[in-house]
């Protein structure tokens, strides 16, 4: 769409600065604009020149002069035609899918990660737009048929981000249960259930657990089982888990809590009484998403409370 119909409504509902044009583009949800505002200007003269648009020059005694745009019939004449005119299909060029069709080069943590940091920025533009919604859309609202439809527009454009939110949530939970179904068989885990409450009980895995990846592929377990329980037994955790000078244990720990997933660890007595590995676990056995006990039964106690 060209910036001279987007000015034309504007200037249809009120006489406006260039300054004025630009700030309502900026923090207009509806009558967006991503050019620069030299092209606005532009805009103004060559519709000035064509006659759909007239100016007054407004000087005042304590602020430089401003130029005020006003529509002419011309003008008026050439929106309606605009507006009457066959509608465009609506655009679907995303740049994001563009670097997501590439993605394939990612391993599957960056992967996600990538998708988490689209998903948040989806997230922090819905919540923007609710927030604008709420305190009042700037609108003409001449009559009570084009306060509706511009109402109509707003929900147009919530649901444009809610959409996108859930199918970015969706093309997660895909990729984690294609990757879950690639390593689960490197697992022996059991699906536990206890008094209503169910957790995934991790035995032993063929490639011994210690990275941030590990912890993407459990918690995307978790997420095909429905829950947010997990304990994991010590012969399916690697050396490096248990080396701190790895982070391995920090940095599976965190990914743990960003997903709000509540893990424990079964640690046998002999090697969770070792130097720094019991300051660990006296440090982490005061927190609530992750601890390491000797015992199952403590650990499931823990777990299940």
């Amino acid at each position: 769409m060209s910036i001279k119909y987007a000015i034309l409504g504007i200037l249809s509902w009120k006489s406006s600065t260039g300054y004025e044009l630009k700030k309502f583009f900026k923090e207009s949800s509806i009558l967006y604009w991503s050019g620069n505002n030299n092209q606005i200007y532009k805009a103004l003269l060559q519709m000035q020149e064509e006659g759909l648009v007239k100016s007054e020059v407004i000087h005042q005694e304590s602020s430089p002069s401003k130029k005020i745009y006003t529509i002419t019939e011309e003008g008026l004449s050439e929106l309606k035609e605009w507006i009457l005119s066959a509608p465009e299909a609506p655009e679907f060029k995303k740049p994001f899918l563009i670097q997501l069709a590439w993605a394939d080069l990612l391993s599957d943590e960056e992967l996600n990660e990538l998708l988490i940091k689209y998903e948040n920025e989806i997230n922090m533009q819905l919540i923007m737009q609710e927030e604008n919604i709420r305190r009042g859309v700037l609108s003409p609202n001449r009559t009570p048929r084009e306060n509706m439809i511009w109402n109509m527009i707003s929900e147009n454009i919530l649901s444009s981000y809610r959409n996108e939110l859930n199918w970015v949530r969706e093309a997660r939970k895909k990729l984690a249960k294609n990757q879950s179904r690639e390593d689960n068989n490197q697992m022996n885990y059991q699906i536990r259930e206890i008094d209503h409450k169910k957790y995934i009980e991790i035995f032993s895995s063929s490639r011994p657990l210690s990275t941030e990846n590990d912890a993407l592929d459990l918690i995307a377990l978790c997420g095909e089982h429905n829950t947010n329980l997990l304990m994991i037994h010590y012969d399916a955790l690697s050396e490096d888990f248990f080396n701190l000078k790895t982070k391995a244990a920090g940095n599976m720990i965190q990914k743990f809590v960003n997903y709000q997933i509540k893990a424990v660890a079964v640690i046998p007595r002999e090697i969770i009484q070792k130097g720094r590995l019991k300051e660990m676990a006296l440090e982490t056995n005061k927190g609530n998403h992750f601890r390491m006990y000797e015992t199952k039964e403590e650990a499931e106690k823990w777990l299940l409370n």
